[in-house]
């Protein structure tokens, strides 16, 4: 029995990052042999068994062979004859390829080290091809090591756009391409996860309508860089520089998806463009089965982000209703993320990245006023039921009323 660390362990170990994970191949081993040493097995599909001490995984080296479509559609083969070069190529990029033993003796059959070096992202083998998933795994990983220099490798490009042209991308689950969506959007660059999807073709498989942005042209008045689509890179790019959570980074990248069904007779300009994306965003949700604050909040900031970037000119009548959209009196989060999307999208436009955004303490300010009303006075005076509310709601106008008036002297 010989064990090994392998992939992200190795990886950024040699590139000077801190590992995080660590994974382990067994090789020369039997599932029996793993149990006599008090290992536990763990997972249907093949032998991965937890440390007794430690907790972490360790799996027995094994090959695979495609059956079926997606991520899912292989059979494994796993016993001690099979070798760790063996085990190894089936990986998908030669980066992740790479294993140590216990003294940090490089194991490093297809060169990992070699295009560390070279910065760049090169699969392993033809049978990179098999996988769909890897698509993703793959623009993930630009993302991540961007800052580093890193690119996709032109053969490995190649594969990925004959995958994303097969129809393979569709047999991706929901729930496998969400997790790599998420990761990839918390990355430093998460706007690289997204412009190699479009390079490769996969994003107008997995996301027509973000793809259907590129090339649709905004006011330049508005948006000196012009085109929606690299607005929404942008946006992405300062949600990410402002380590803003996974629901404003999805938010903000679905935030315009409207423009892109606007008729090429009325560019550049985009009118109720808010409420022609709201469809587009419910799809895309669905489709990806985004967890449930990271629907509703790319909803909301679809439908409201102009209003956002209007506060200061909003009447006190549609300042309300837009804290009411929003629930600030039980959900202060939501609100809160909403006016970070909004000074997101202010930042994303070419040369006015530093830009101050008043309209952020404005809304704030509002939503203290209107939480500042206390209930137990009107119930005192006799409100209640649907008067009650109709009551509370008039004072809540009054306040902002007043805190309109006093934002403005």
């Amino acid at each position: 029995m010989q064990i090994y660390k392998v992939g992200g362990a190795v990886r950024d170990r040699l590139l000077g990052k801190p590992v995080t994970d660590i994974d382990w191949v067994v090789v020369g081993a039997t599932t029996e042999e793993m149990l006599a040493k008090g290992f536990r097995p763990v997972g249907a599909d093949f032998p991965v068994f937890l440390h007794p001490k430690s907790g972490e995984e360790y799996a027995l080296a094994r090959t695979e062979r495609k059956n079926g479509r997606g991520y899912g559609g292989f059979i494994f083969h796993a016993s001690p004859d099979v070798t760790l070069e063996e085990d190894l190529i089936r990986r998908d990029l030669t980066i992740n390829a790479m294993a140590e033993d216990d003294q940090q003796n490089l194991t490093d059959p297809y060169h990992g080290q070699r295009d560390l070096e070279a910065r760049l992202l090169r699969h392993v083998s033809p049978a990179f091809a098999e996988d769909p998933l890897r698509v993703l795994r793959v623009a993930r990983f630009a993302a991540r090591y961007a800052e580093l220099g890193f690119t996709v490798a032109p053969e490995t490009l190649e594969l990925m756009r004959q995958l994303s042209e097969s129809g393979e991308l569709e047999a991706l689950t929901a729930e496998r391409s969400w997790k790599e969506i998420a990761r990839a959007l918390m990355e430093d660059q998460p706007q690289v996860f997204i412009e190699v999807l479009r390079e490769c073709g996969a994003l107008k498989v997995l996301m027509p309508e973000v793809d259907a942005l590129f090339g649709v042209p905004q006011p330049a008045a508005h948006h000196p860089e012009i085109d929606t689509g690299v607005h929404t890179l942008s946006v992405l790019e300062q949600a990410a520089l402002h380590k803003q959570p996974l629901s404003v980074r999805w938010a903000c990248l679905l935030h315009d998806l409207g423009k892109g069904l606007t008729p090429e007779e009325e560019w550049p300009r985009h009118i109720a463009h808010e409420h022609k994306g709201l469809k587009l965003i419910k799809a895309v949700n669905e489709r990806f089965k985004a967890p449930k604050d990271c629907q509703e909040l790319a909803l909301l900031v679809g439908e409201y982000h102009t209003h956002g970037h209007r506060a200061l000119e909003l009447k006190p009548s549609t300042l309300l209703e837009l804290l009411q959209s929003f629930d600030v009196y039980r959900r202060p989060q939501r609100f809160e993320e909403f006016i970070a999307a909004c000074e997101m999208d202010a930042r994303g436009r070419k040369g006015l990245e530093q830009r101050s955004y008043p309209q952020a303490d404005y809304l704030r300010g509002a939503a203290t006023a209107a939480r500042s009303i206390a209930v137990q006075p009107l119930l005192e005076k006799g409100f209640k039921g649907p008067e009650l509310g109709e009551a509370i709601k008039r004072e809540r106008l009054r306040a902002l009323k007043a805190y309109k008036e006093a934002a403005s002297a």
